[in-house]
């Protein structure tokens, strides 16, 4: 691999990265509503299960999947219940004042187990994530050398960007939890991160490409 495909890898990677989807919208809302430290655990559990994707990628599991779209059908329909059923889950969260009624505030008591799987579980839920590392990692991939150096390179490389981003989106959402002490600011926030998380699910279930 040249450095200028590494270069080139580094500046699409960069870019698909930033763009706003389902982990990078838990890590903000997790952030906001739990702070850095809960937002910590979910950026672990989602690098976890991407990196277990990408790898299990070049095993050669998404020629497998593209060969029977029923079982990647499956995977996605699956990925996109758990998305819609954290959408709910967050737009019907009860939200107090803190003012009138700080000690039960809901989102004080959350494990980081709790969070870890759960990013796990988003991020692992979109198995399209195999399929685009089987059709993107590989253009980066010179055949006349070692392979899996190279891969290791690139997926070394995958994990520093997409951490910077998670941490980009976790102190946005830190900021934001000095708004969601008013009940009436929480409650428009749950609703709108649920709705997003629905809207992420609609297009997985709907997608077909």
């Amino acid at each position: 691999m040249s450095l200028h495909t590494w270069w080139l890898f580094v500046l699409m990677t960069f870019v698909v990265s930033a763009t706003p989807g389902p982990n990078m919208l838990l890590v903000l809302s997790n952030s906001a509503r739990l702070g850095l430290r809960a937002a910590v655990a979910t950026m672990v559990g989602c690098m976890t299960a991407l990196l277990a994707m990408m790898s299990i990628s070049a095993a050669g599991l998404g020629a497998l999947l593209q060969m029977f779209p029923a079982v990647f059908d499956a995977l996605r329909l699956a990925g996109a219940a758990y998305l819609a059923y954290l959408g709910i889950k967050s737009w019907r969260a009860p939200v107090h004042d803190p003012a009138l009624d700080a000690p039960k505030v809901p989102v004080a008591a959350a494990s980081s187990g709790m969070l870890l799987r759960q990013g796990m579980l988003v991020a692992a839920s979109n198995p399209k994530a195999i399929l685009f590392a089987v059709a993107f990692l590989p253009q980066f991939i010179d055949p006349q050398h070692a392979q899996l150096p190279q891969f290791g390179i690139l997926l070394a490389t995958f994990a520093v960007i997409e951490i910077s981003w998670y941490f980009i989106y976790a102190i946005s959402g830190k900021r934001l939890s000095a708004y969601l002490q008013r009940a009436s600011v929480l409650r428009a926030f749950n609703r709108l991160t649920g709705g997003a998380f629905i809207g992420f699910a609609a297009l997985m279930a709907f997608s077909r490409d």
